[in-house]
Order: C-alpha cells, then sequence, then structure tokens
C-alpha cells in the first residue's frame, strides 16, 4: 500500500466512523443504476464501456456498504424492458454479468456477502443462470451482508406472481381469501425487508417499475451523476441526507 492509499483508507475509516455516530444508518440500501450509456456516450465509446466501468461502482458501494454495516443492499440490475435493447447489448450485458460474477464471487467469500437474486430468473441464457447459481450456493451461508441482483426484474411482474401464488393457495384450499392481508402478501413477495433508502443516479425522477410494492415509505435520493461515476464518496453524501431526514410513516410526530 502506497502512502497516498493509506491516507485515503484512513480518511475512508474517519468518514465511516463518522456517518456510524452521526444518525440512524440505512438497514437496506436500493439502487437504480442508470446512466452507463449516456456516460459512455459522453466520451465517446460504445455504452458496452459504460456497463463494464459501471462494474467498479458496484464493487466499490457493495464493499462500503458492507463496511458500514449495511444489512441488505439491492441493485436494479437488468429489468425485463431491458430485454428490448438491441440484441448485441444484451449479449454483452449478459456475458458482463457472467464475468463479473466469477471474478467476484472470491470477493464476496472474504467479506462475508451472501449473494441472492430476484426476478424472471428463467429467461436468462443457460450459462449466465448456472454462474448465477452457483455464487449463490456458494455464498449462501455468509452473514455480514446480503447483496441481491434484481434480474428479468419489474415489479408488476413480481406483484402479478405473488398474486397467482396466493390464488393458486385459495384455489387448493389450503387459503381462506380474508386471511389475504398486507403481512401475507409481503411475505408471498419474498424475504427483502423494504428498503429504507433508495439511490437513484442518473438524474431522473422516476422508480422503473422497480420494489414497486417495497417502496412505499422508503426515502429517495437522485443524483444526476451517471452510475459509473457515483462510488462510495458519493454513497456517504446520500446517507448524510438520509440521515438528516425525519421519516414519519404516514404518522404525525411530536414536535
Amino acid at each position: 500500500m502506497t502512502l497516498t492509499d493509506k491516507a485515503q483508507s484512513e480518511q475512508d475509516l474517519a468518514t465511516q466512523r463518522a456517518l456510524k455516530q452521526s444518525g440512524s444508518l440505512p438497514h437496506h440500501v436500493a439502487v437504480i443504476m442508470d446512466g452507463n450509456g449516456r456516460w459512455a456516450r459522453e466520451r465517446g465509446s460504445p455504452r458496452v464501456r459504460g456497463h463494464r466501468e459501471g462494474v467498479a461502482s458496484v464493487r466499490d458501494v457493495v464493499e462500503a456498504c458492507a463496511q458500514l454495516g449495511v444489512e441488505y443492499l439491492t441493485l436494479y440490475t437488468f429489468s425485463t424492458e431491458n430485454w428490448d435493447r438491441p440484441a448485441r447489448e444484451v449479449n454483452a450485458l449478459m456475458k458482463l454479468l457472467i464475468h463479473t460474477i466469477r471474478k467476484e464471487r472470491d470477493r464476496l467469500l472474504e467479506n462475508n456477502i451472501r449473494l441472492q437474486a430476484i426476478g424472471d430468473l428463467d429467461k436468462l441464457p443457460g450459462t449466465c443462470a448456472a454462474e448465477l447459481e452457483g455464487a449463490m450456493r456458494d455464498t449462501a451461508t455468509n452473514t455480514r451482508m446480503t447483496l441481491t441482483l434484481a434480474l428479468s426484474y419489474s415489479g408488476r411482474w413480481e406483484i402479478v406472481e405473488a398474486a397467482r401464488t396466493l390464488a393458486r393457495r385459495v384455489q387448493q384450499g389450503s387459503l381462506d381469501p380474508d386471511e389475504i392481508d398486507e403481512a401475507l402478501f409481503d411475505a408471498t413477495l419474498g424475504d427483502l425487508p423494504d428498503p429504507d433508502l433508495l439511490i437513484r443516479t442518473g438524474g431522473e425522477h422516476r422508480i422503473s417499475n422497480f420494489l414497486l410494492w417495497q417502496l412505499a415509505y422508503t426515502e429517495m435520493y437522485i443524483t444526476d451523476l451517471f452510475w459509473p461515476a457515483f462510488r462510495r464518496d458519493q454513497l456517504y453524501e446520500a446517507i448524510r441526507d438520509f440521515q438528516d431526514r425525519e421519516r414519519r410513516f404516514g404518522r404525525v410526530l411530536d414536535a
């Protein structure tokens, strides 16, 4: 480690200590990683260069979240709508995903991070699905943080799938319709807690069919920075902004 790296490391540790002392940290951070293509276009490069640089941002943000003590990090990696992109770009994204999972598996194990995925995973290419399943299996017992990749994901699709699951249970006679409430529907969606903080890069002010049920009372942080330019320092700024807010969940709190 060079002196410059050492100084940066010490500064980073000091920043993390300050964040931990200044207020509550989000237990679950969700991220819409937008702007890879625009970042590349500004540099006169192919869109895939932006996706590759975005992987470096993923690595830095994942490590910073784990170091801070964030328990869940969910990344909107590939939506169902993304399948409509040009085949060349989709193929490049799938190859990049395979390469990244292979490369990062040891890092996830070293950092005690569990990998899981949500979405219509049956649509993933066979090699990609196998690589993902292997990494999830290898990291299944890790406990420091859960990293969830939303792949071939749609919030509406997820809600419809949960409704179908409950309908089948009613049809089979194992569930009374009157027993269906928010808690049961939430449990049917999966075991992820609702995000405390949603970060969206790229400047767009929408949630783009991401975690539609779970984001009901999530605090949103939007930055004009494109995802490849978003690293741990920008994550820290988002968390500072989160700590300055008063979360009421629809209630009126006493002054």
